[in-house]
């Protein structure tokens, strides 16, 4: 996908933000570098099912292993995200203690879903 894409479905998104145009902007952005609060650099892909069709897992790159998350705690934290809308949300625990928060919280605020304390 190019970036020119990459940005219509996260507009799409951020003008309707629902679970649906969510699971867009997920698979839009497998791939892309990302960041977690303590500075790791991380990037995703998302799991295909034996018929090849994505199976909403995420499998997250790490420096030496990898990490799944799935699609359950992705929407527990991005309901609990829109419930602090408009508000900085200061860590990522205080989305809740998700499995994955860590990974989640980054994707969330790349989103535009939630803004974090500047530094």
């Amino acid at each position: 996908m190019t970036e020119q894409e990459r940005l219509q479905v996260l507009d799409s998104f951020r003008n309707d933000m629902t679970e649906e145009k969510l699971w867009d902007v997920i698979v839009a952005y497998q791939g892309v570098p990302f960041q977690t609060v303590s500075g790791l650099p991380f990037q995703y892909e998302i799991k295909r099912g034996r018929n090849g069709e994505y199976n909403k897992e995420l499998i997250v790159s790490r420096r030496t292993d990898s990490k799944t998350i799935v699609w359950s705690s992705i929407r527990l934290a991005f309901n609990n995200a829109l419930k602090h809308k408009g508000t900085v949300v200061p860590r990522p625990k205080a989305l809740g203690d998700i499995r994955g928060i860590s990974y989640i919280y980054p994707l969330l605020h790349e989103f535009g879903v939630i803004e974090v304390p500047e530094g």
